[in-house]
């Protein structure tokens, strides 16, 4: 159920954009992809418990095709990285997930042709100042929960942030919401933010880098406004704590 006064409008939902990240296997992309996932995200970053190797990669993505957006995730990866990545998958959209500038992103825009996601870590209102100046390079911003101080990577921990810091972004500003989301949380999240895309990873997993096709078909359908969100306060657990593809 949702919690009390927030509304989960359907239509937004039907319209969402939803992807599943850090898929590895042909089972679990094929749930991905029978569930109706718009995106299927691929890690390409070795300290990952989600990364696959190119070969792997190529085979999964042209699996994926015509079915969904191949998304390559990189962490602060050099060009040659990038031209791997592209050249395996050849990805509809970039993910750049580290702490690439908004000029390196104007960068691989540039050299690559592809449209760029950037990721910005939140913990506090305080990380929107950086915002306006990415959303004016990539093409769309994934905002997800900052990682911790002593982590290896910077996503896939699992921990949300408090998705009120969103309440006054520029509406004109095209996001995702990334972080801790599950398909418990997923509608409440939808609900609570201007968000026109969801993206998960760690909440559809048995364990770090396996996926759970159950529970991609269930995160898929709350998303969409057809399953039942079980939480009751809008609010995450642990809104403000920090967290970390």
């Amino acid at each position: 159920m949702t919690a009390p006064g927030v509304t989960v409008d359907i239509t937004m939902a039907m319209d969402l954009t939803v992807k599943i990240c850090g898929l590895r296997s042909p089972q679990t992309l094929d749930a991905a992809l029978d569930a109706g996932a718009d995106m299927v995200g691929f890690v390409l970053f070795p300290p990952s418990p989600r990364h696959v190797e190119f070969a792997a990669a190529e085979a999964l993505a042209a699996r994926a095709a015509s079915r969904a957006v191949t998304v390559a995730l990189t962490v602060d990866a050099d060009d040659a990285w990038l031209g791997r990545a592209i050249a395996a998958l050849r990805p509809g959209l970039l993910q750049l997930h580290g702490r690439e500038t908004p000029e390196r992103v104007r960068a691989v825009k540039a050299r690559f042709g592809l449209p760029v996601m950037k990721a910005i870590a939140v913990e506090t209102a305080a990380d929107l100042a950086a915002v306006p100046a990415f959303a004016a390079a990539a093409d769309r911003i994934l905002f997800d929960a900052r990682a911790p101080r002593d982590a290896t990577r910077p996503g896939g921990h699992g921990t949300p942030f408090d998705w009120r810091i969103l309440k006054n972004l520029d509406p004109r500003v095209p996001f995702m919401l990334s972080g801790g989301l599950d398909p418990g949380n997923v509608a409440a999240a939808v609900a609570a933010t201007t968000a026109s895309g969801v993206d998960v990873s760690s909440g559809v997993e048995r364990r770090p880098g396996e996926k759970d096709p159950a529970l991609i078909r269930a995160f898929v359908a709350a998303a969409r406004g057809r399953g039942e969100d079980t939480r009751c306060d809008p609010t995450p657990p642990g809104a403000g704590a920090r967290t970390g593809a």
